[in-house]
């Protein structure tokens, strides 16, 4: 699923695809409320950590299904 972060006083968003089902997004978004920091995991493994003092949105795209389509074999 794309992830979109919008940072206060930073006009570039952060943008990364991730594995985390919605839910689990918002159960993240929703503890860094409380914490000091968002961390979120990409795809590829890597670390995202924004400061929840700076946290100006988080939208999402549609959750990935299964693809359709021939394997390799």
């Amino acid at each position: 699923m794309e992830v979109r972060i919008g940072v206060q006083h930073v006009s570039r968003e952060i943008t990364f695809e991730t594995t985390l089902s919605a839910d689990e997004l918002a159960a993240a978004v929703k503890t860094a409320r409380s914490s000091e920091f968002l961390e979120l995991t990409d795809d590829k493994g890597g670390r995202i950590i924004v400061p929840s003092a700076s946290l100006g949105y988080v939208t999402t795209g549609a959750e990935r299904k299964g693809g359709v389509g021939f394997g390799a074999h």
